[in-house]
């Protein structure tokens, strides 16, 4: 995996796109994914507190930090931000938003994010994906060959037909987990794309089965970062989604081991790591 610079807000990557017509080495631009601190600052604090680390695309970071503290009612108003200011990470670190405030926040305890920001203080950039591959996880097998690209296209439409509830309302996402034949082991909807992954890993540890290195998780929206890290700990050793990955979800695949697919469409999609578990059926050679 090659990943460039392109600017601030994306990143260039090779990779294989792949049609009803063949397979060919292509570029393409990521949306960067990048952690960003948040710490508080007020009179009488002494060291800053870490509120929280959340996984952004650079840029406007000291917009994301006021109306993220406004959002979540930890500051009532604008008013109380006396200065903001930027620490650069050093490589691996995030950059880090200092809120200077005139007084303490109220209820700061009870407004604290849960969840992954809250989870992952302390993880940044390479650092987090450096934890995720040292964190005691299954091993992915690699199985050359074992998911035909006529399967993996036809995959977004065999979610969509179990998908009862977006049927019925077109408001949520889906997590479904296929095996090497395309048959549905499990589907969950969610809300919340990582509701929906959650749901899908906790009902096979429910149902006290084991997933298989042939078996593929499809999400409806993005791969970002966290959605990716999801899966590397639960073991999948391929995920495609319907949207884009980012450039940090795609570093986390590559150094896992996962086969990554991005944009699977009926006709395409994208390779983003791990092409040798696919194989080209009834098309041209690459």
């Amino acid at each position: 995996m090659h990943m460039e610079l392109s600017t601030p807000s994306d990143r260039s990557i090779q990779m294989q796109r792949v049609t009803e017509r063949g397979a060919a080495d292509a570029k393409d631009l990521l949306v960067a994914e990048e952690p960003l601190g948040v710490l508080l600052s007020w009179p009488g604090r002494g060291e800053p507190y870490e509120l929280v680390v959340t996984m952004r695309t650079p840029g406007d970071d000291e917009a994301l930090a006021t109306g993220y503290l406004l959002s979540e009612g930890i500051l009532r108003d604008r008013v109380s931000v006396v200065d903001l200011k930027t620490l650069p990470g050093a490589e691996g670190e995030a950059t880090q938003i200092v809120v200077c405030l005139s007084a303490p926040p109220e209820s700061l305890d009870r407004q604290r994010r849960t969840g992954y920001a809250s989870s992952s203080c302390g993880l940044c950039g390479k650092a987090s994906v450096s934890a995720v591959i040292a964190a005691d996880r299954p091993e992915m097998a690699m199985v050359d060959g074992v998911w035909s690209s006529s399967l993996i296209r036809s995959l977004p439409q065999r979610m969509r037909d179990e998908q009862e509830v977006f049927e019925r309302t077109g408001g949520l996402h889906a997590a479904a987990l296929f095996d090497a034949t395309g048959e549905l082991r499990l589907l969950a909807e969610d809300v919340g794309r990582h509701n929906a992954v959650d749901k899908a890993i906790g009902e096979v540890q429910l149902r006290a089965e084991a997933i298989a290195p042939e078996d593929i998780l499809v999400v409806s929206g993005r791969a970002g970062f966290e959605i990716v890290q999801k899966a590397v700990m639960a073991g999948i050793a391929g995920m495609a989604a319907v949207g884009a990955p980012s450039s940090l979800a795609v570093e986390l695949a590559e150094r896992s081991g996962m086969t990554l697919i991005g944009f699977l469409r009926e006709r395409r999609f994208n390779v983003y790591t791990g092409a040798r578990r696919l194989r080209l059926d009834g098309l041209e050679s690459p």
